[in-house]
């Protein structure tokens, strides 16, 4: 069992805190949780209002259809983690951020942990994300109903690069992105499946002949489907 004052933490603001820890209980990331590999913690925005209704929310001003999360209630929230002295980086998940990158998550997993913050409703109010000078990251051009399901995306790219939980230190390094390409294709058995037959040269047993049509194919698919990440690489490569 690993120490709790070294294992990478995971703390989570959010509205729905009985979404967590949903996939990352199960599977590599799930079984690294319950050995204590690292640790995930929610803490309830929610908590944090001070009406009786425990109001989160109001509406824009400016006009405009949906409502906005309080700047006060979410900076308490904030506060509370903060005051435990632990120097965590703190991410609030939006379409509107920094694209996440696999260069990000490894940077992340090399510290104690992150603070991750869920928005819902339209949003949180700009004054808080300038006060406490958070970091903004997207998933990608499209939007979910709340950052809870991009909270649990980010932390299982970044669990499964932590010590212990992938066992196979190897297979981490031939993953997408981890070179600037695109993964090349596998193949299993059976060797023949209707009509199509595994290519030749991974059945040879010339392992610098694999290597070299694993490269290839990774360059060609990144070339074709993700012409940006393959000007990076070209760039980067001379």
């Amino acid at each position: 069992m690993a120490r709790l004052d070294t294992i990478w933490k995971a703390k989570v603001l959010t509205l729905f805190p009985d979404m967590f820890p949903g996939a990352l209980g199960l599977s590599l990331a799930g079984q690294g949780l319950k050995d204590g590999l690292w640790a995930l913690e929610t803490v309830d925005i929610r908590d944090f209002a001070s009406d009786k209704h425990r109001s989160v929310d109001d509406a824009p001003f400016g006009g405009g259809p949906g409502m906005v999360m309080r700047p006060d209630v979410v900076s308490d929230a904030i506060d509370s983690v903060k005051a435990l002295g632990e120097e965590l980086p703190l991410i609030y998940l939006t379409p509107r951020g920094r694209p996440l990158d696999q260069a990000r998550i490894r940077q992340l997993t090399t510290g104690p942990g992150v603070t991750l913050l869920c928005g819902r409703f339209e949003g949180l109010d700009e004054r808080v994300l300038d006060a406490h000078a958070v970091e903004e990251i997207s998933l990608g051009d499209f939007v979910l109903s709340g950052g809870e399901t991009a909270a649990i995306a980010t932390l299982d790219a970044c669990v499964r690069l932590l010590p212990g939980i992938v066992g196979a230190s190897d297979s981490l390094a031939e993953e997408s992105f981890e070179e600037g390409l695109l993964e090349y294709p596998h193949y299993t058995r059976p060797q023949e499946w209707k009509g199509q037959k595994v290519p030749d040269v991974l059945v040879s047993g010339h392992h610098e002949n694999v290597r070299t049509w694993r490269r290839q194919r990774s360059e060609a698919i990144t070339r074709e489907r993700r012409p940006d990440l393959w000007a990076r690489y070209a760039a980067d490569n001379g």
